[in-house]
């Protein structure tokens, strides 16, 4: 049984005794916690996967499964124990109360309690856990902001190199460095306001931005083609161009867009040299564009398929490793798209390939 519900936190109550759950829960529930109850030691485990709690109070005697065979099960469970543990408990015995700390438990509240002592070493162990909850969050979300900078700084960077390289060796005509130069300029600005993006992300400034956010579909295939024309061409990839409407535009930000067609383009680049590269441009569903992008390389094996978005999952292990994917690409691409309230997916081509598809609510 639930009981309110609030911000501080959420406790589960395991008692025997309906008196007990009745007074505990209403003094929880008093302070701004949601409470749930359980009167067995069953009732405490299914309650525990439905949902987790931030907190237990866990009566030590009960018929059935007493508090530590409750603790046990619960340890064991397949979702991880990350809740403090205390027991409520009416015995004094010295070797008993040492025993549930071996076992884990962070702390006791002797029955019958004082109500003033009960809040207090609930307000402690639950205030606790959930600072350890935010300060995990925030380390989370700084890892994914690393992960996301260096990745969409790699494309752009690669870009550059690519140039540089070509034109400190004198392997391109002369007639083409004015491009070279052009396009190590391109991305370095680039690779500079994907930087200026997240920074202005952090700091809240996109928020107004984004619910006004539009890209044009025929725009971002004229950009792919003049940024990738060079590196498409040394990799023997054939370009077919299926354009959409010049005036097709979707609700996404131009440059994020271009961000998640460049990491497929590039992937067909690696993974599918000397074959034919398919852009295509069209309706989807009612209401959304598509953005495809085709290759004839080997395409993705069934196992490698049911993984294909998880983070640090690569196309393919052999051949072609660059020595700097980290087999996010993918992975950031599809969240990126689901967050702009689209769809990534991948299908399989009938003469061989792969083939990738976008979907984006048209703006």
């Amino acid at each position: 049984m639930a009981v309110a519900a609030s911000n501080s936190g959420r406790i589960l109550v395991v008692d025997d005794q309906a008196a007990n759950l009745r007074v505990v829960s209403m003094l929880l529930t008093r302070q701004g916690y949601e409470v749930a109850t359980a009167e067995s030691g069953e009732k405490a485990i299914e309650s525990y996967g439905a949902s987790e709690p931030d907190m237990i109070l866990l009566d030590m005697m009960m018929p059935g499964m007493d508090g530590f065979e409750v603790l046990q099960a619960l340890r064991n469970h397949e979702r991880p124990l990350r809740a403090p543990v205390v027991f409520v408990t009416a015995a004094h015995d010295r070797d008993l109360l040492l025993r549930a700390f071996e076992a884990g438990v962070v702390d006791y509240v002797t029955k019958p309690f004082l109500p003033e002592e009960l809040l207090a070493r609930v307000n402690a162990h639950i205030g606790l856990k959930l600072t350890r909850d935010r300060l995990e969050r925030v380390a989370r979300e700084r890892e994914e902001l690393v992960n996301l900078v260096a990745h969409d700084l790699k494309n752009p960077l690669t870009s550059v190199l690519f140039a540089s390289d070509l034109l400190r060796s004198n392997g391109c005509k002369p007639e083409r460095k004015p491009r070279y130069y052009e396009m190590i300029h391109e991305s370095a600005t680039d690779a500079l306001g994907y930087i200026r993006h997240y920074l202005e992300s952090r700091a809240g400034q996109q928020k107004a931005a984004q619910t006004k956010a539009s890209a044009s579909l025929a725009e971002t295939f004229d950009w792919l083609l003049r940024r990738y024309e060079m590196q498409l061409e040394s990799k023997g990839l054939r370009v077919k161009l299926v354009p959409p409407p010049r005036d097709a535009r979707v609700a996404i930000d131009e440059r994020v867009l271009r961000q998640v067609s460049e990491n497929l383009v590039t992937n067909a680049m690696k993974y599918a040299p000397g074959s034919e590269l398919t852009l295509i441009g069209r309706a989807g569903a009612p209401g959304f564009w598509q953005l495809i992008v085709a290759d004839r390389g080997p395409g993705i094996s069934a196992s490698k398929q049911r993984e294909l978005f998880k983070p640090f999952v690569r196309l393919h292990e052999e051949a072609n490793d660059d020595g700097v994917s980290s087999g996010l690409g993918l992975s950031l691409a599809k969240q990126i798209i689901v967050n702009a309230g689209g769809q990534l997916w991948y299908e399989e081509r009938k003469s061989g390939g792969a083939r990738f598809v976008i979907e984006l609510p048209q703006a």
